[in-house]
Order: C-alpha cells, then sequence, then structure tokens
C-alpha cells in the first residue's frame, strides 16, 4: 500500500502538468484577467461567452465581425503559451457543449460536440465494450483541443488523432457553418491547427474495442533502447500500448530507464472483471511526493526509485484498455507564487534515439534546469497535419519542468528551452507546439516546415484574423 501511495502513477506522461482551469461564467461575462495552465501569461480580455448553444455561438461571430473584434477558442485551457485567449478579445468558452449526439456500435463511430471530455466519452462507451482509439493518457482534456492539438498517445499502432477523424462541422469567420472531411483543405489545418480557422461544433470519432492488457515492465540502459523498441514492442502485434520513462534524477542522469508494455491478455472473455473505470487515488500522498521532487535533489532521486520499483512490483498486473487511458491528473494541480510546472515535448527519430539523449544530456550537464520528469511514447510517422510533428517514426519525449515566474527565471528557461530545441532538430525531430512559445520562429519554421503553407492557409480562409491567439501572434 505505501509503495502505491508514493509511487503515485507517473503514468500521467505527455500531458501531466495540464491540470484542469475552467472557465467560470455566465452565458456572457465582463472584463476580466484570464489566463492559462502555465499561469505565466495573464491578460485582460473583454468578455467570455458561454457557448451552450450553437446560436449563440453563431451570433457571437457575427458581432464579433460587425465590431472588429478578435476571438479565441477555450476548452479546459490546458494549452501554455497564450493558445486560448487574446488580450481586449471574445474567448468562446466551448466546456458547455458538451453532449454525445450519437453512438454507432456497429461502425464503431462517436458523435459529440467539441466541448465533451473524452471521460464523457469512456464513460458513454464503456458499457459497449468500446474505447478510444487515440487521446493522450489523461481523460480530462475537450475533444475540441485535443482535436487543435492533434494529440497523441500510448496506442502504437493508431498514430495521432487525425487519424480517428471521419469529419466535423465548423463555424467559419464568416458565420457559416461547413462540414469537413479528411479529403477537404481545412482538414488537415484544422486539425493541429490550434483554433485558428474556426471553432469546431462535433466531430465523428472511431472507436475501437476495449480490451484486456497484461503490464510488462523491465530497466534497461538508454543506449539499448532503440534497438529494444524496434525488435521487441514495435514487431510484436500483441504490444498494445507502449510508454517509457528515463531519469532525471541524478543518479543515472538520462542513463537509467524503465519501460512498460501492455500486452493483450490470453484470456480477453475475462475483461468484464476489469472493466469498471478507475478514478483518481491517493492524491494528497502523490502530491506531496511530487512537492519534494521540486524542492530537492534527494526527493527526486527517491521519487525515481520509488516510481521505478512500483511499476515493477506492477509486472503481470491486468488492466483494460479504457483504464490504461484514464491516467491520474489531480496530484499535479499546483499552486505557488514564486514558480509553476511547465511542459516541453521534443519529437526524434527512433534510430537518433541514443545520439540524441547524448547530446541532451552533454547540453543540460551545464545548466540549472529543474527538470522533473520525463516519459517517452511511441509516434509513428503521419504527415498528414499541415503542422505535423512526426516527419519519421518518433519517439516523443514529455518533459515536466519547474520554472520561476519571475522575468529572469522565465528567460532563463527560455534560453535552455531553445538549446533543447536545437538539440532536438539536429537529430532531424520536431517539437510540440501546445506550449510556451519559447522557441524562435526560426526554429518553429525548421520543425515545421509547412507552417508557411499553414499561414497562407490561414491568410486565405480568415483574412480578417478574427480568430487570434497568442500562438499565432508570435509565429505567423
Amino acid at each position: 500500500m505505501k509503495k502505491k501511495l508514493l509511487a503515485f502513477a507517473l503514468c500521467t506522461g505527455a500531458y501531466a502538468a495540464l491540470f484542469a482551469y475552467s472557465v467560470h461564467s455566465e452565458q456572457k461575462t465582463a472584463t476580466s484577467e484570464m489566463t492559462d495552465v502555465s499561469r505565466l501569461m495573464p491578460v485582460k480580455i473583454k468578455q467570455t461567452v458561454k457557448g451552450q448553444e450553437e446560436k449563440t455561438l453563431i451570433d457571437t461571430v457575427k458581432e464579433a465581425n460587425r465590431k472588429n473584434i478578435k476571438i479565441s477558442i477555450a476548452g479546459a485551457q490546458h494549452s501554455m503559451g497564450g493558445h486560448t485567449y487574446y488580450e481586449d478579445g471574445i474567448v468562446l468558452d466551448m466546456t458547455g457543449y458538451n453532449k454525445i449526439l450519437s453512438l454507432d456500435q456497429e461502425k464503431k463511430t462517436i458523435r459529440v460536440q467539441s466541448g465533451a471530455t473524452w471521460n464523457d466519452i469512456q464513460k458513454y462507451v464503456n458499457p459497449y465494450g468500446l474505447a478510444v482509439k487515440v487521446m493522450q493518457s489523461q481523460n480530462i482534456f475537450t475533444i475540441g483541443g485535443s482535436l487543435s492539438a492533434n494529440a497523441h498517445g500510448r496506442d502504437i499502432r493508431y498514430g495521432s488523432l487525425i487519424d480517428t477523424v471521419k469529419s466535423f462541422r465548423l463555424l467559419k469567420a464568416d458565420g457559416t457553418i461547413i462540414t469537413v472531411t479528411p479529403k477537404d483543405d481545412l482538414f488537415t489545418a484544422v486539425i493541429g491547427g490550434y483554433g485558428l480557422f474556426g471553432v469546431i461544433l462535433d466531430v465523428t470519432l472511431e472507436l475501437t474495442d476495449d480490451e484486456l492488457y497484461v503490464m510488462k515492465t523491465e530497466k534497461m540502459n538508454y543506449s539499448t533502447y532503440s534497438d529494444y523498441f524496434s525488435k521487441h514492442v514495435k514487431g510484436n502485434p500483441d504490444v498494445r500500448m507502449h510508454l517509457a520513462r528515463i531519469s532525471t534524477a541524478k543518479k543515472g542522469f538520462l542513463k537509467d530507464m524503465y519501460v512498460t508494455n501492455y500486452v493483450l491478455a490470453d484470456h480477453q472473455d475475462q475483461l468484464p472483471s476489469y472493466s469498471d473505470l478507475k478514478e483518481d487515488e491517493y492524491t494528497g500522498a502523490t502530491k506531496f511526493a511530487l512537492g519534494l521532487s521540486r524542492r530537492y535533489e534527494w526527493g527526486r532521486n527517491w521519487l525515481w526509485d520509488t516510481q521505478q520499483s512500483y511499476f515493477l512490483s506492477q509486472n503481470g498486473a491486468e488492466i483494460s484498455r479504457n483504464n490504461v487511458m484514464r491516467s491520474e491528473s489531480k496530484f499535479l494541480e499546483y499552486e505557488n507564487n514564486d514558480n509553476t510546472d511547465v511542459l516541453q515535448e521534443y519529437f526524434v527519430p527512433v534510430k537518433e534515439y541514443g545520439s540524441y539523449i547524448d547530446d541532451l544530456r552533454q547540453t543540460l550537464s551545464d545548466e540549472e534546469l529543474n527538470l522533473l520528469n520525463i516519459t517517452i511514447r511511441y509516434v509513428q510517422k503521419n504527415e498528414k497535419a499541415d503542422l505535423s510533428y512526426a516527419k519519421d517514426d518518433m519517439f516523443s519525449l514529455v518533459l515536466l519542468i519547474n520554472e520561476g515566474f519571475s522575468k529572469e527565471d522565465q528567460a532563463d528557461t527560455a534560453r535552455i528551452i531553445r538549446r533543447m530545441t536545437d538539440v532536438a532538430i539536429k537529430h532531424g525531430g520536431s517539437y510540440y507546439l501546445p506550449y510556451m512559445t519559447y522557441q524562435t520562429k526560426a526554429q518553429m519554421r525548421q520543425a515545421y516546415p509547412k507552417s508557411e503553407a499553414f499561414f497562407q492557409k490561414k491568410r486565405t480562409y480568415d483574412p480578417d484574423e478574427r480568430f487570434m491567439n497568442y500562438f499565432y501572434q508570435r509565429y505567423r
């Protein structure tokens, strides 16, 4: 029990620090200060509009056109670089636009409004023995937000979220609504487009079957990981999901690893015994443990040892697919007046992993970066989205970083992040865009070679720049 309390399932991974921030309002609220989960970019906005009805959304867009006001689109606001708001603009809060509209069991598709969360979908489809194909490890995100970031997760077969979208309805800048399918020009811009082309109203998604998995965890050295993955994970049809961690503790820094594979169980008939959906547990204890790792080197060392021993102790444990995709998140909620937790995510080709880690270790050897955790996933090559991050078969490394609020601390963190980005780019990699916009415009263009075509689409479909945010302002 004690191990379980202290291990705190940092199976959180890719969006680990993205705890909930909700916009609380009636249908409209007056001018107020808004920020996102990073708390690093507070600005004054004109108003928040709670979009519970389609007519409200249409009327808001038309009114913004008449008055020449910028619009930003927000779900649960888990992005970290001002992607969901803009100074003196209107914020469309989509969290109340959250109905599940239809389920086709035979075709394994579901149609949902964009403000629904993955948790809403999981609760709805779990009794039917169905599961989501692609999503983040946490289920707290809205569907619209996940589409806007073209999310990815643990499943090694299904790639990025764009591959699971059958169609969606989009409210455009001129106030009209269109249905967008994979053959349409806007499809590849809107998915992974950070809310710059309009409001995603509802979407039809592909589902898959819920399954029973056996957890298989083992330790290894970073130098063998790429070869291990290629031989024993990617080539094994029974391995459905995969994640790994590499040590941020002083002992074994960027060398020691452990990996967990979720292997298809032989006795799928026992799935009903494991299908009750789990909820967050031991939030207080796990929050305390993470707090120690933020403040003390010994805390980080202890955390790594505890995590590792816990996951190794779970070898052979059985878990449903739906529960694998319900990683804990509440323990990551963190409020401190001096510092905050931020994420960075880098993608590097599988074959470059070992040399990339060596370069990253060397880069960080002379830096003071409060690096708390690194989680690793696999993302197969997928260049469908205009802003595609997976130009090759990639490992995704998600870095959880504690950063100070002062201008000096932010500037120093930004400098280090730009150095780390250069390392990823050097190895043919890229970085993920939903986080603090510390990277330079040149780095963004290098990591995303189709970005100019993306921004040209923006100018074509939204010439007045009605939909606006700080990501676009930074990189356009």
